[in-house]
This record gives C-alpha cells, sequence and structure tokens, in this order.
C-alpha cells in the first residue's frame, strides 16, 4: 500500500506546518439557488451526543450567518447506529446531502455508488494544499476507482489514558513496554477499593481497538510477503491470551458487553486506572477529571522499540450523489473543513485537524496531549500498518465477525486461536474476491 509515502506526507506536514506561514482565505461559492431562492440541505452527524452535538450546533449557527441562503437541517445518530442508519437510507436511495463519514465506510459507500466525487470541487477549492496531502492520497487509494469521496477534518491517534495520581500514590511505572503494561493492570487493580487495573471494550466497536492493540504489540504489516492477512499470526495469539486473559480478574465483569461511553465512564468515575482509546476522548476525561489526575500515554513499544499506529485513522465529510443541491453541500463541507471550523472542532473534542494551518495554533501545540502525539509523529521509530479499509466488506468483518468474536473469547465460547482464524479467513476470502474484481475491470 502506501504507508512510507503517507507518513512522509503525514510527518513533514504536520511538522512543517508548524513553523511555516499560510496565506489567503478559503473561498467558496454561496450555494445559492436561482432568483435568489434560499435552500436547505441535510446533514447527518454519525457520532452524536451531549459531547458533540452543541459544538455542531455552534458551527452550523456561523455557517448560516456566513451563507444565509442556505439553511441545514442537522440530524444526529448515535454512533452505535449510524452505519445501520446510512445503509438503510442507501438501499432506499433517500440520503441525506452531507454526513460525517468514517474512513473504515468509504471503500462500502463508493462500490455502492452513494457518494458524489468531490475532486472538481476540491481541485478548485482554495484550502486544498493546506489540507493534509498524504491523508487525501490515503483516501483516494481507500477507494476502486481512486476518486476522492470524502475531505477529512480531523485525525486521531491511538493511545493510554491513564490515572496518574493513582500511578503516583502506588508508586506504579506509567507503561512503556508491554510488559510493563501488563505488569501495571494488576499491580493496579485493587478490589477492596472497587478499582480495576484496565478495562476491555467487549462490546460494540471494540474490533476497532483490539486491532490497533494487536498491531501496537506486534509491529507486523497487516499482509504478508505471500498478501495473506497476520491476524492468526502466533504474535497476535500470544497477545490475545494475555490480553483478553485480564477479563473479569483485572477488569470489570461488564466489559464483555461495555461499549465507548460505558468504558469512558468506568475511567472518568474512578473504577478503572487505565484504558485504551484514541486523544479524542480528552473532551470527555477534562470534564469529569482534574488535569493532575489523568495523563495520555504512548502505547507501549513493540519488542524491538517501535511505536505502531493504524494509517487512515480519519474522519471528515462526504456529499451523497443523490443531492439537489451539490454546490450548496461542497460549501457547507469546504466550510466544516476550513482552518477557522478544524480549530474549533479539534480544540473542543481533543483530536488532531488535517488544516496545516491549525496545527499553528497556540492551543495545538499547548495541550498534552497534542504535544504527545505530535512527539509519536516526528518520531523516528513510527510505523504505519495498513488495513484493508478498501475492501467493500471490511467494516462488515469488523461489527459482524470480529466483535461478536471478542465476546465469545471473553465468555470462553471460542479459543483465541477459533477467533482469529475466523477472523483471517474473513479478510483473505473478501481480499481474494477484491482482486478478482479488480483484476476483471483492468
Amino acid at each position: 500500500m502506501f504507508s512510507k509515502i503517507a507518513k512522509m506526507f503525514l510527518v513533514t506536514g504536520l511538522l512543517l506546518s508548524l513553523v511555516l506561514t499560510g496565506c489567503g482565505q478559503s473561498t467558496t461559492g454561496g450555494g445559492q439557488n436561482k432568483a435568489g431562492e434560499k435552500v436547505t440541505i441535510v446533514f447527518w452527524d454519525e457520532n452524536a451526543g451531549p459531547d458533540r452535538t452543541p459544538y455542531y450546533q455552534e458551527l452550523i449557527k456561523k455557517f448560516e450567518e456566513k451563507y444565509p441562503a442556505i439553511h441545514v437541517e442537522y440530524v444526529g445518530l448515535p454512533k452505535s447506529g449510524a452505519k445501520q442508519k446510512m445503509d438503510a437510507a442507501i438501499a432506499a436511495n433517500d440520503m441525506p446531502d452531507v454526513s460525517g463519514i468514517q474512513t473504515s465506510w468509504l471503500a462500502d459507500f463508493s462500490a455502492r455508488g452513494a457518494l458524489l466525487p468531490l475532486d472538481s470541487f476540491y481541485e478548485k477549492w482554495a484550502d486544498k494544499d493546506k489540507i493534509n496531502p498524504g491523508i487525501i492520497q490515503s483516501n483516494r487509494n481507500m477507494t476502486l476507482d481512486k476518486k476522492l469521496y470524502q475531505i477529512p477534518n480531523t485525525m486521531n491517534l491511538e493511545c493510554l489514558w491513564y490515572r496518574a495520581d493513582w500511578y503516583n500514590e502506588a508508586s506504579v511505572k506509567a507503561p512503556e513496554t508491554w510488559d510493563e503494561f501488563f505488569v501495571a493492570v494488576e499491580k493496579m487493580t485493587d478490589k477492596d477499593k472497587n478499582r480495576y487495573g484496565f478495562s476491555i471494550r467487549g462490546g460494540n466497536g471494540g474490533s476497532f481497538q483490539l486491532q490497533r492493540m494487536m498491531y501496537a504489540y506486534s509491529g507486523l504489516n497487516y499482509f504478508d510477503a505471500n498478501e495473506k492477512t497476520t491476524i492468526n499470526d502466533p504474535k497476535h495469539i500470544e497477545f490475545l491470551k494475555k490480553y483478553l486473559g485480564l477479563y473479569k480478574t483485572y477488569t470489570p465483569i461488564s466489559d464483555v458487553t461495555n461499549g465507548y461511553k460505558e468504558m469512558v465512564a468506568g475511567f472518568d468515575t474512578g473504577a478503572v486506572a487505565l484504558v485504551q482509546h484514541n486523544i479524542g476522548s480528552y473532551s470527555e476525561h477534562s470534564k469529569a477529571l482534574k488535569p493532575g489526575q489523568y495523563a495520555p500515554l504512548i502505547l507501549p513499544k513493540t519488542a524491538d522499540g517501535r511505536f505502531v499506529q493504524e494509517s487512515g485513522n480519519t474522519l471528515g465529510y462526504g456529499i451523497y450523489k443523490t443531492t439537489k443541491n451539490p454546490e450548496a453541500a461542497w460549501t457547507f463541507v469546504s466550510f466544516l473543513c476550513s482552518q477557522e471550523s478544524q480549530s474549533y472542532w479539534n480544540q473542543k473534542i481533543g483530536q488532531i485537524p488535517t488544516h496545516l494551518d491549525s496545527l499553528k495554533e497556540p492551543w495545538a501545540k499547548e495541550l498534552p496531549h497534542m504535544q504527545m502525539a505530535l512527539k509519536v509523529l516526528s518520531d523516528s521509530n513510527l510505523k504505519f500498518y495498513d488495513p484493508p479499509m478498501y475492501l467493500p466488506d471490511y467494516r462488515s468483518i469488523l461489527d459482524q465477525v470480529v466483535d461478536p468474536g471478542i465476546q465469545g473469547v471473553m465468555t470462553g465460547k471460542k479459543t483465541v486461536e477459533e477467533f482469529l482464524n475466523d477472523w483471517a479467513n474473513a479478510i483473505n476470502k473478501s481480499r481474494d474476491k477484491y482482486d478478482k474484481m479488480v483484476a476483471g475491470k483492468k
């Protein structure tokens, strides 16, 4: 794939943006219909909730003040059911004008012909050279026709969040290696105080976090020299036996069904000493805890000293092919991806902007988790692995094979080997089908 190129663009863009000066302001059309007629576009937020919806409401308010000829109808979808809602809308050909689109949906949605290619809009956009080029190329590489269907406005970095105050009180070292990770989880479990050393996300969405932890442990590429997935590699079997073996002894029994909100609540309410998520959960931790009580940690290093992150860990916006107002829809998308909007959004939710000028602003250099993120992204030992998000059924494999498979292992209904073999077989079958489809189009 493109991990070396993407890393070069990503790291260079992030670092140079901190020292170079930009010029010019983004300009877009007003999206106004003929004869000054006001238009309405429908926007679906794929991750709605009290920690994000108010920020969208503020951005929409600013947008409508700037573009009074366009009204945005906001529809918030809870993350747990957003993909199913999107799938139903595509099947019924009853789609919104714009929605938030997770990168793992791109191959699926574009293969189904649901999205409008954005290349012509993007090439005319004044800010096109300000969006990290590695991420734009990554998005194109995830679709069969290599067109641009999503403009990214935020990127994430996997990390650990730990109760720094508890670790200091117990004189336990914050983990930097995987051996230290497992030792710390055991030491920080104190059932007399109703505290657990860790929390595993066994419910909805757990597949993403498990995969990222597996590859951070192994340091492997996603596919081997024979183009077969390394999901069921012995290193991953070794890791999962240790990792999922923490369940119930060093993690809450409720982990088997816990999703994101339950996992974070366990950390923020003082039941769990350490969780793995990404820097985007900063906004919730910062509301529940004081600065000295919690802190981010880089994912532990591999045995040979590398930091490993997943490529394509971005989010953004797409326009659906059924829109009757593509110009207005683009005006809204480009507004959300502008420097001002990205800075507001990412500062509030605690993630990394893709607009290079946003990274020059003081807030991006001062927040501890942003400092950590920039440190990791500039480290010469950083490696990206490339999950096959270009497979049209990649996301459905995670949702329908991996999520229930995790629960199967945690409840003793499956062995680690059975689970990883099921996962690997699903990926290999999908990859073979995809390769034949691509070959047939050449």
